[in-house]
């Protein structure tokens, strides 16, 4: 059996709940040093998460990531439009974050292992495991490693005394930080099953959404949301006021069958308000101070981008290089969307900046600062090698 001190990424969920007797017991560490991670999570959940770890194991730390969250993850997230199949990622972008928090620890604790309480089944375990190994560390994964499901940990939990919220008859996992919440698991897992409205925590239903539409102004700076309604703001604070009030107009329910990076197909269930709406906005600012080329290539870096932040490689060669062209990109996305919510749409209503490629007086109609003749030698050029093959065709 094993000796010595292992560091355990908690959450005080169920899962990392019931690695602590099980790192004991089963894998015979005899010091277990539980880490909880504040990346927004709900003040209850973390204030539960440090109580448990102090009960529990023997050493716990609740370390507090919020501002680095923001500015590390979320705001590389806005410059790169960061969707993966269509949502906003949230957990994807907190999990290297969390893990490099608890690399940290398991330094300063002279740990040799550290564990975690993911499935061999979902994304997580991949997450970790990449910034884990990549600082050194063996890895010790209970629920993966032991085939562990969901009704057993509760039965365990229970028979070890291990103050768990999860109940059979309703066994969601939620997953939650400031930029997005996730819930699935139990019933969810049927892809035809329709979820109950109890299952949302940030969001009405848009039939239940004010009968009148908000309209919302944000103000950007290089790329990121400095502003809200006229009111310059932290960025934690703007994600948080603007999750309040596109979620009271029912913006941002996602509900999805997701390919999941080994392959297999899950049922996810996602809220993310105020993501949803600054990257609409984001985007559409976009297209009015970027040139066409750069828009279509960014494109192509947008999505790889989102690719590799989804499985968690943060460190890969290929990742700075793009942040290094999205960053070039953004020193000129400033200016304010004027955005409009209404009953869980999203609509950009106008856009304005100084660094516009656009003007008012070439493109009018009633303009004749361009003379339109000048068009007609490109119209003789425009698609000649068409209609020469077309001709040959003949």
């Amino acid at each position: 059996m094993v000796k010595g001190k292992v560091v355990l990424a908690f959450s005080g969920g169920l899962d990392t709940s019931v690695c602590i007797p099980l790192l004991r017991e089963h894998y015979g560490f005899d010091e277990v040093v539980t880490v909880a991670v504040d990346v927004g999570q709900p003040e209850e959940e973390i204030a539960r998460a440090t109580e448990k770890g102090r009960l529990l194991a023997d050493n716990h730390y609740t370390i507090d990531a919020k501002e680095r969250f923001v500015a590390e993850c979320l705001f590389p997230s806005i410059k790169a439009n960061g969707s993966y199949e269509g949502y906003p990622m949230g957990t994807a972008l907190a999990r290297p974050l969390i893990a490099e928090e608890i690399v940290k620890i398991a330094e300063a604790e002279g740990a040799s292992k550290i564990a975690h309480g993911c499935t061999g089944k979902g994304n997580d375990q991949l997450r970790f495991d990449f910034i884990f190994r990549s600082g050194g560390y063996d890895i010790i994964a209970p629920m993966r490693e032991m085939n562990l499901t969901r009704e057993w940990e509760i039965c365990y939990a229970q028979e070890h005394n291990v103050p768990v919220s999860v109940a059979k008859d309703k066994p969601y996992s939620v997953d939650e930080n400031c930029w997005s919440r996730s819930i699935e698991g139990g019933k969810l897992e049927d892809p035809a099953f329709h979820p109950p409205e109890d299952i949302y925590a940030w969001t009405v239903s848009p039939k239940d959404a004010p009968d009148a539409m908000e309209e919302i102004r944000i103000e950007f700076e290089q790329g990121v949301p400095v502003a809200l309604n006229g009111k310059r703001m932290a960025g934690l604070d703007l994600i948080r006021e603007l999750n309040r009030i596109a979620g009271r107009n029912g913006v941002g329910r996602n509900d999805m069958v997701e390919d999941r990076i080994l392959g297999l197909k899950a049922r996810e269930i996602y809220e993310h308000p105020a993501a949803t709406v600054l990257l609409a906005a984001h985007k559409d600012l976009e297209h009015l101070v970027l040139t066409r080329s750069e828009l279509q290539f960014k494109q192509i870096v947008d999505d790889k981008w989102s690719e590799l932040a989804y499985m968690g490689l943060v460190h890969e060669p290929l990742f700075y290089a793009l942040n290094a062209f999205i960053d070039k990109t953004q020193e000129r996305v400033t200016g304010t969307v004027d955005v409009g919510l209404y009953k869980g749409s999203v609509r950009v209503l106008g856009r304005s900046s100084d660094l516009a490629i656009y003007s008012d007086d070439l493109v009018s109609f009633d303009s004749t600062t361009i003379d339109q003749n000048h068009a007609v030698g490109f119209s003789n050029y425009f698609g000649i090698q068409a209609r020469l093959l077309k001709n040959l065709k003949k």
